[in-house]
């Protein structure tokens, strides 16, 4: 995928000046050599961490180095005002992971004391005001210590992302769909930059990309990735138009930042104007690694690259929609799959789900547009029940007054045919009934949620809890049993 960041991670071991050096760097050896066999690569500083100058040095070697993700190993106790200098400098995120001890037979000269060592390094962040990454349990083997640094990059590779992460958006919310608005205070607060444009502008782009010799090229794409579901081949020059004027956009707008998401304008004059709706387009740049929401969906745009960027895989945004049918319930998922009806849902938009995340698809027009407005005009969607599986169901939001607030909740994608239109699948969530009414009623959350193929829920909490989503705020599908603040004891 395209636009993506790679993490380069560096591991620096730190000694406490009263410990010897050479047990926190053999320790280290032996951490390094455990990732490399089982994970891959990983950057050993050869410098050893015991005042300040080391730190300034070992700073200096990671950096020539080109890493930009940090991991500060207590081999022993560690210094604890240089090794949080270390994560204060360093330019990109950081974790803090600890030794275990190796053997009762050496507690003497081969005791090191890191388990107590991470609680002065935490406290010592948390005095400069830092953010790391610290595992559930933060101290182990050799071998354990890599499997946390692996469950490191995921959140490394997000944090890194969100920080050189540039929102382009094109026209004001659609009327009656404030929900999608937000403030973008939060977004320069999480390091995001934003450029907000006219839809104006963006079709007067489109209008000078108007027989750009690379459309035959696009639509021959277009074509072999639709295959039979070609239901509308008079559309497609328009649709490489529009993406090739998207592209552009992008690689011409991207400015100091290295990545891009698009919130992008999909109605209500769109169609007329364009003659034609952008889901497909859109889906294809998001399979590309360019998210694109729909409905100017800022903080959707944003939810869906941290998404692809942690799962390395192309995500969706779709509609918390509509109920399941409690005759569709009996007959396909009771009995069968292990969820009560309020469990379920539909997940829908009306086309930019990637191809490959549909178990067929068909290039149709907006049933739902097409209402209101002539059919021609509302071709370009791509419609297809979504594959089942394992999914995330989550998304970052700003509130109205400015506050940060997440939610993460994962499920499957149950193998139940949805008899409907659009990009669509039959969603189930552990106690999602719940969720609906205590999260997503009771806080706010608009109507669009993002959608991660596959379980991803961990490594997501530590994105937002570092990104600086306070702990509260970070909901999630409680379990029966484990009330939410606002639920009525006596229901």
């Amino acid at each position: 995928m395209d636009n993506m960041p790679k993490e380069k991670i560096a591991i620096v071991a730190v000694s406490r000046d009263c410990f010897p050096m050479s047990l926190s760097e053999n320790r280290r050896k032996n951490v390094v050599k455990a990732y490399r066999e089982k994970y891959g690569e990983i950057y050993e500083c050869p410098v050893c961490v015991e005042n300040e100058g080391h730190m300034r040095q070992a700073l200096a070697d990671v950096e020539e180095a080109g890493c930009n993700a940090l991991v500060v190993y207590l081999g022993n106790f560690g210094p604890e005002s240089s090794e949080t200098l270390l994560v204060k400098e360093f330019s990109g995120p950081a974790m803090v992971v600890a030794a275990a001890e190796e053997t009762g037979d050496n507690l003497v000269q081969g005791r090191g004391d890191a388990y107590c060592g991470v609680l002065n390094a935490s406290y010592n962040l948390k005095l400069r005001n830092l953010d790391a990454y610290i595992p559930e349990y933060p101290v182990g083997t050799a071998a354990e210590c890599a499997d946390m640094i692996h469950e490191f990059a995921p959140v490394a590779r997000a944090i890194i992302g969100v920080r050189n992460l540039k929102v382009i958006s094109f026209g004001p919310r659609p009327q009656d769909f404030l929900a999608c608005n937000a403030p973008i205070k939060q977004l320069y607060n999480l390091g995001v930059e934003i450029e907000e444009n006219s839809e104006l502008d963006l079709f007067e782009s489109f209008n000078g990309h108007a027989g750009d010799g690379r459309i035959p090229g696009v639509v021959a794409e277009m074509e072999q990735e639709l295959g039979a579901g070609n239901r509308k081949p008079e559309i497609l020059a328009k649709l490489a138009q529009y993406e090739l004027t998207l592209t552009d956009w992008v690689e011409g707008h991207r400015g100091s930042r290295e990545f891009v998401a698009v919130a992008g304008k999909c109605w209500p004059a769109f169609q007329t104007q364009f003659g034609f709706v952008p889901c497909y387009v859109n889906s294809r740049l998001t399979q590309k690694g360019i998210p694109v929401s729909c409905e100017v969906d800022i903080y959707g745009a944003l939810s869906e690259f941290i998404g692809t960027v942690v799962s390395q895989d192309a995500v969706t945004l779709l509609d918390i929609n509509n109920s399941v049918p409690a005759d569709m319930y009996e007959d396909e998922i009771r009995g069968k799959h292990g969820y009560t009806l309020k469990d379920t849902f539909m997940g829908f938009h009306c086309g930019n789900t990637a191809s490959g995340k549909l178990s067929s698809c068909e290039m149709k027009h907006q049933l739902i547009m097409a209402r209101s407005l002539p059919e021609e005009v509302t071709q370009g969607t791509l419609e297809g029940d979504i594959v089942p599986g394992d999914i995330t169901f989550y998304r970052l939001q700003s509130t109205s007054d400015a506050q940060i607030r997440a939610y993460i909740a994962q499920g499957e994608v149950l193998p139940v045919a949805t008899r409907s239109f659009g990009g669509i699948g039959v969603f189930a969530i552990p106690e999602m009934g719940r969720f609906y009414r205590h999260v997503l009623i009771e806080k706010n959350y608009p109507h669009h949620g993002a959608v991660a193929f596959g379980h991803f829920g961990k490594a997501l909490y530590e994105v937002f809890r570092y990104l600086g989503v306070p702990a509260g705020e970070i909901d999630f599908n409680r379990p029966a049993g484990m009330m939410y603040p606002t639920e009525n004891p006596f229901a």
